[in-house]
Order: structure tokens, then sequence, then C-alpha cells
């Protein structure tokens, strides 16, 4: 019986072309994945799309002294074309500036706001002085506090893949300046997203049941639950 099956891929940010262990980690297992459905008759759609939002794009402008759509631009034709030259078959390769992402997201958060799911929290942002700027994660970096990673991000951490409190980040630098960024109180929305994980849990198990989910994946999953889930900024 065919099944209607919607396969997305990463979406990656527009600060840089993409290489070989892009294509081969992220992009490619989906390809052979969604070819292989396609053979067997499933109606599969296939979508991705450049990330136009993600702070290492404003990083690279700054680098680089242009703005922002300078690099967005020059990049997602570089990849779109490098995806086209290795013959991916996305059935769609949009981008997040266009408006219908702009709609969407507004409807998601309203929809969210509206049936009052979203928790508001005052926080600790960094700050740096010398600029006059809140630092997005990416313009922090610093020690993390539970594997010792010396590159790790004001609230997260790549090496390992714990989240954090930016106050908990050790050896904090402002990557603008090298200056030790401030902490300040902002005001959020959050998802509460501890609220849902036993239903996450039982999620999980019933999906790893049906379909056999790849171990890697589903103790990745678990380890996330077993810290216990945090809740998430959806404005900042």
């Amino acid at each position: 019986m065919s099944e209607k099956i919607l396969v997305t891929s990463a979406l990656p940010y527009v600060n840089g072309p993409i290489h070989l262990g892009h294509l081969s980690g992220a992009y490619l297992p989906a390809d052979i994945y969604v070819r292989y459905k396609r053979l067997n008759g499933d109606d599969i759609l296939f979508i991705c799309g450049s990330d136009e939002h993600g702070v290492p794009i404003t990083i690279s402008a700054d680098k680089e002294g242009v703005k922002p759509q300078v690099i967005i631009d020059r990049y997602h034709e570089l990849n779109k074309k490098t995806f086209s030259s290795f013959g991916m078959t996305f059935d769609n390769y949009s981008r997040t500036s266009l408006p219908i992402h702009h709609e969407t997201a507004k409807e998601f958060f309203l929809e969210f706001y509206n049936r009052g799911l979203l928790i508001e929290k005052k926080t600790n942002q960094f700050y740096d002085e010398k600029v006059k700027m809140f630092l997005p994660d990416r313009y922090v970096e610093g020690t993390c506090p539970k594997c010792g990673f010396e590159q790790a991000r004001s609230d997260e951490c790549e090496n390992c893949g714990s989240l954090y409190d930016p106050s908990e980040l050790l050896n904090p630098k402002s990557k603008i300046t090298g200056e030790t960024p401030s902490l300040r109180e902002t005001t959020h929305y959050y998802f509460p997203l501890g609220k849902y994980q036993s239903s996450l849990e039982k999620y999980i198990n019933d999906m790893d049941e049906k379909y056999g989910w790849k171990d890697n994946v589903l103790q990745y999953c678990r380890g996330w639950l077993k810290e216990g889930l945090k809740d998430r900024a959806i404005t900042r």
C-alpha cells in the first residue's frame, strides 16, 4: 500500500558554501531514502532550503564588511547549484526569507499564544558593553560547564550536546570585541517543552516499536529526556 511521506533535511545556513561533509552527512542519506521510496511507488515529498536568519550569516557579513543580504544571495545560489550538480532530488528548495515562511511562522506563534501554550520568562542574556548590543548565542564563546569544551556557545555545546543557562558558561568572551560580556535581564516567550516530556517519551517508544529507529537516534533522544527537557525560547 502506497504511503504519503514528507522528508525534510536540515536547512543549511547561507554563511558559506556547503562541502562534501554536509552532503554526505545530512543530504545524501535523505536523498537515497527518497529515491528508494519513489521506486516503491510511495507518494513522497522532499523539501529543503536556505536558512537565511542564522547568526552565522551576520558573523560572515561582519568579517567581509558587507550587508547580510549580500552573503545570503551569494551562497543561496551557490548552494542550490551545488545540490543540483550532485543530483539531489528536492521537490522544493526554498528560502526562509520568502513571505510564505514569515506568514507560516507568525501563524504558528499566534496559534500557540492564543491557546495559552507559551510562557513569559525573564532570563539573563549576554550583553557587550563596548558595542552596546545583546549577543546571540554564536556571538559568545566560552568553556562548556558540562564537558570542558573551550569553544562552546552561550547556551549550547556542540561537542557534548548539552544545553545550559548562559550564566553557567565559563570564561565567556564576545566574538565581536573579545571582551568579557555582562549579563542583563531580558523578557522572552518560551515553549514549556518539559511539560510534555511524558507524552514525548511515549511517542518515541511507540515510534521505535513501530518503525525500529536507529540506536544512535534513539539514544540521542533518550539522552535529552534523561536530562529533563527544558523550556525553549521562541523569541530572542
